[in-house]
């Protein structure tokens, strides 16, 4: 099939939906493309560049949607987009159908096939589609290039000739893609970072970053993740105490990028008024989520404006776009990937299979119906979390007596061994000669004194523990190959199991200490 892209059409969007790369890789999947004139220019693709990459390149919009299957898009159409579309054609776009209900019963009218990235279900098998997550990691990193175009100081601290500087100091409110994309951005230039999250497992992933993670006494009644990997609303209880913090860390802080949001929802007002009122002249505020309403009360989307206490808030909404180069390559791939599930035999023919997870959750129209929302998928996003059961504590009397039970137990199980090894060397006696006694009482007496070493040894000290028993092994060896030679059929077979067994003791050794050695050096 065609797969077509086209101009964006929304004011101000640089990037483009499919990139000479992306093409090249939709070729191997059987598929040929096409693309409007100057589609790419904004985002630094040339029409030259397509064109050497084997994609047609067409006058206008009206060619492409001719032309193509599929039309790829960013953004979503709006009505006077979507009434030009031909019937039972496919379109791979940005779509918010809970937003444009109106416009996603208009294209299943036209028997279109919607296909909304943003609907994307957040499984682990489909992160390589996941174009919100791409979007966002540029909204996080360009997020702190606009806070220090605006700052007027360093991010890292510095002792010059000419003086001290202190480290920035950075707050990031919410450590989902962006937050986290915001807070290795800052970390990497010197600042000091603080985060804060809902959810309490994001608390290791920021520490691990470099980052403080900013905690709340507060007892939680519930995961603050919800399904699909989002936040969930908080209770007003909490929120008190998480304002109360923030209005704790407002005086501290140089730059305050804003991430949450919650689907659905307008923004979580979080960065209030009189917050910004106690923050130090020349301060910045990021809010990432001014298009829903922004969690700054002051945030004017698609603005930058100046407070009268000196404080600068960004509320751009257009910050992947302001990355167009990056940001369309990252979301072309995204693209291809979800074409390369559509095409699952890479023959060029689409097989819009709704039993997958991914293609129905991404799915908003098709055949002629609204397929939006889409059944809960089969494998949730984030497991519930289960209560760990707290230890019971021992009085000194239960203690005791456990300790006299396992002490008891242990003398039975060894003296059960002793008398039933010694049995069986007492019945072995009778038959054996006194030469193969000898050695037989000492080989008996070495297995049970390395039962009872390796036994209580943890397993997970059974790897390192192979690297340095090699010399134990070489002895092994040496004393099998003296009887190997040996008249008696049984004492060969015997022989010929040590070397064996032993040699992969030795070899594995060997291969573990090198992997252990290998961890202190430098690739």
């Amino acid at each position: 099939m065609k797969i077509g892209a086209l101009t964006e059409v929304f004011p101000g969007e640089n990037r483009v939906a499919m990139t000479p790369d992306s093409a090249a890789q939709l070729a191997k999947l059987g598929h040929s493309s096409c693309i409007q004139s100057g589609a790419g220019a904004k985002a630094g693709f040339s029409d030259a560049t397509y064109a050497a990459a084997g994609v047609e390149v067409l006058p206008d919009a009206a060619a492409v949607i001719a032309a193509a299957d599929v039309i790829v898009k960013v953004r979503g159409p709006d009505a006077a987009e979507l009434a030009t579309l031909q019937d039972g054609q496919t379109l791979i776009s940005f779509f918010w159908p809970a937003q444009n209900p109106e416009l996603l019963e208009a294209a299943a009218k036209k028997n279109l096939t919607i296909v909304a990235m943003d609907m994307v279900p957040r499984i682990s098998r489909a992160q390589k589609m996941d174009a919100l997550s791409s979007m966002a990691n540029i909204a996080g990193y360009r997020a702190v290039i606009e806070a220090g175009n605006n700052f007027g100081r360093f991010f890292t601290g510095q002792v010059t000739a000419a003086g001290k500087v202190p480290p920035a100091k950075v707050l990031i409110v919410g450590a989902g893609v962006a937050g986290l994309a915001a807070i290795g951005t800052s970390v990497s230039l010197g600042a000091i970072v603080h985060a804060f999250d809902v959810r309490p497992e994001v608390a290791e992933q920021i520490e691990s970053m470099g980052a403080n993670f900013v905690f709340l006494e507060f007892e939680q009644t519930q995961d603050g993740a919800a399904t699909g990997g989002y936040a969930a609303p908080s209770s007003p209880e909490f929120r008190e105490k998480q304002l109360a913090k923030f209005r704790e860390l407002a005086p501290e802080m140089d730059i305050v990028i804003t991430t949450a949001l919650i689907p659905g929802r307008p923004a979580p007002k979080l960065w209030t008024e009189d917050m910004v009122k106690m923050m130090k002249p020349g301060s910045v505020i990021v809010d990432l989520a001014a298009e829903r309403g922004g969690n700054c009360d002051l945030t004017v989307p698609d603005q930058k404006i100046v407070t009268d206490n000196g404080v600068t808030i960004i509320g751009y909404t257009d910050f992947p776009s302001r990355m167009a180069t990056q940001a369309s390559t990252l979301y072309s791939t995204n693209i291809r990937h979800m074409l390369s599930d559509l095409t699952p035999k890479k023959d060029g023919v689409i097989a819009h299979n709704m039993e997958d997870d991914v293609i129905r959750g991404a799915t908003a129209a098709h055949m002629g119906a609204v397929t939006y929302p889409p059944p809960p998928p089969k494998i949730a996003a984030i497991a519930a979390a289960k209560p760990k059961e707290k230890a019971k504590e021992l009085t000194p009397e239960e203690r005791r007596a456990k300790e006299v039970a396992e002490f008891k137990a242990q003398t039975r199980n060894q003296v059960g061994l002793l008398a039933i090894g010694g049995g069986l060397m007492l019945l072995a006696g009778l038959y054996a000669p006194a030469s193969f006694m000898s050695h037989f009482i000492v080989f008996v007496l070495a297995v049970f004194v390395g039962f009872q070493v390796i036994w209580n040894v943890s397993h997970s000290l059974h790897t390192p523990l192979m690297a340095v028993t090699n010399a134990i092994s070489s002895i092994i060896i040496l004393g099998a190959l003296m009887q190997i030679g040996s008249g008696s059929f049984l004492v060969i077979i015997l022989a010929a199991l040590s070397v064996f067994m032993a040699g992969i003791n030795i070899f594995g050794g060997f291969m573990v200490t090198r992997r252990m050695l290998a961890m202190f050096q430098k690739s």
